[in-house]
């Protein structure tokens, strides 16, 4: 089975970069990113700290839990999918 991943895009490379190292202390210089992850929790806690930042910083966020399917997260859906991850991928 494929490991869920989150796809972070951001037009404004030095944005998506501050971000990273402000909440995660990484660094990247891209302005995409792809996080893949063995524990869907981590996946909850990195969607859930982009959208509700996305006040301040400008990411797109995308959940992929199915070859070549995407789903944007925002402001009105995280509920839904993070109920979703945990009912699909029980911890």
């Amino acid at each position: 089975m494929k490991k869920p991943c989150v796809h972070l895009y951001c037009s404004d490379k030095s944005m998506l970069s501050n971000f990273l190292n402000k909440f995660y202390n990484y660094h990247n210089q891209m302005s995409t990113e792809i996080f893949s992850f063995d524990d869907p929790a981590k996946l909850i806690d990195l969607i859930s700290v982009v959208v509700d930042n996305s006040d301040q910083y400008n990411i797109s966020v995308w959940v992929n839990l199915d070859e070549d399917i995407f789903i944007k997260v925002t402001s009105s859906n995280i509920s839904e999918i993070i109920k979703y991850i945990y009912e699909r991928y029980p911890i």
